[in-house]
Formats: structure tokens, C-alpha cells, sequence
């Protein structure tokens, strides 16, 4: 009898991670043109996100306030 199979293909297309994130794709584009945003694959010409990659993605941008020294460093490094 064979093993079920537990690793998952990335799933989620640059429309739905940005949905899922509530961004939108256009950010996520130029994220991966200047870098900054969520670890992709590029399978060929497609692009897909895993939903662990968002999900560590966005808490490590957790902030508690907007003079959080987390919060400084990411708009730092956003501009």
C-alpha cells in the first residue's frame, strides 16, 4: 500500500496570494523585483507561493504600534 503524500506542491498564484494577504498582485510583483516580500517558486514561466511561506511572511512583520522599533525598520525598508 503506498504512503499518503504529505509535502504540497506551491498552490496559491500571485492573484491569490495577494488576496490572501490583502494585497495586491501589483505589490507582490514589485516585491519580487526589488525583493522584501514572501519566498516564491518560479515553475517555469508560473509563480506560485506556498501558504507557510505567506503566513511567516506576514508575522514577521508584526508590529505593536507605529513607534515599535520593528515597525521603523520596516518602513525603512519599504521606501
Amino acid at each position: 500500500m503506498s504512503q499518503p503524500q504529505t509535502d504540497t506542491l506551491p498552490a496559491l498564484n500571485t492573484v491569490q496570494a495577494a488576496a490572501k494577504l490583502g494585497l495586491s498582485p501589483a505589490t507582490l510583483e514589485k516585491y519580487r523585483t526589488i525583493g522584501g516580500g514572501p519566498t516564491f517558486h518560479k515553475l517555469g514561466r508560473a509563480v506560485r507561493y506556498t501558504a507557510a511561506n505567506l503566513e511567516t511572511w506576514s508575522r514577521a512583520r508584526a508590529c505593536e504600534s507605529t513607534s515599535d522599533p520593528a515597525y521603523e525598520n520596516l518602513r525603512r525598508s519599504a521606501s
